[in-house]
């Protein structure tokens, strides 16, 4: 039994859910997703309710119906509040800007890094902090682990990029006159 497949999803003032042709097109204020569903999959839509429904009881069946109904829920949710993730810089002399629409990062290397996000996420940096956004919650994580791994956090002086918030478990590293000869 989905636990998740089985809950409704609530759907908010101006936020519409339409099917069409094995897609749900969902419109809000910040934009419109289509959403590709399984065709063996049910979509019930009333007025402020869309419910997803399994044909039967099999492996399957039962796989598809939670998935369904959470891309379903997820683009509900992004159209109307959106979601956004939020890193930070660590290190001395280590910086994010804008440059246009790329984000220039200066991590050490002996050149910048510039990166050019995709269609539908929007940086907003000052020099430490990093805010990637967007509607799309798959986009929006694959973006900020893509800007994560350009200089991932380093356990014995934690520089890096890293999650808002995200503990690195720091190591002690190599004691002074540790082995004598």
């Amino acid at each position: 039994m989905s636990r998740i497949g089985n809950k409704n999803i609530e759907i908010p003032e101006k936020v519409t859910v339409e099917l069409s042709s094995g897609f749900a097109k969902i419109n809000g204020p910040k934009g419109s997703i289509d959403i590709p569903v399984n065709s063996e999959m049910t979509i019930n839509i009333s007025d402020d309710l869309v419910s997803v429904e399994r044909p039967s009881d099999s492996r399957t069946h039962k796989s598809i119906h939670g998935t369904t109904r959470q891309l379903i829920a997820n683009a509900v949710n992004g159209v109307f509040e959106g979601f956004q993730k939020e890193l930070e810089i660590r290190g001395v002399g280590y910086q994010a800007n804008m440059d246009g629409r790329y984000l220039v990062l200066q991590l050490g290397f002996s050149h910048d890094i510039y990166f050019e996000p995709p269609v539908g996420i929007e940086i907003k940096t000052n020099k430490t902090e990093i805010v990637v956004s967007g509607i799309n919650k798959q986009l929006v994580g694959e973006v900020s682990a893509k800007i994560r791994s350009f200089r991932k956090p380093e356990p014995y002086k934690g520089k890096g990029i890293r999650y808002k918030d995200e503990y690195v478990r720091s190591k002690q590293g190599k004691t002074v006159g540790g082995a004598t000869g």
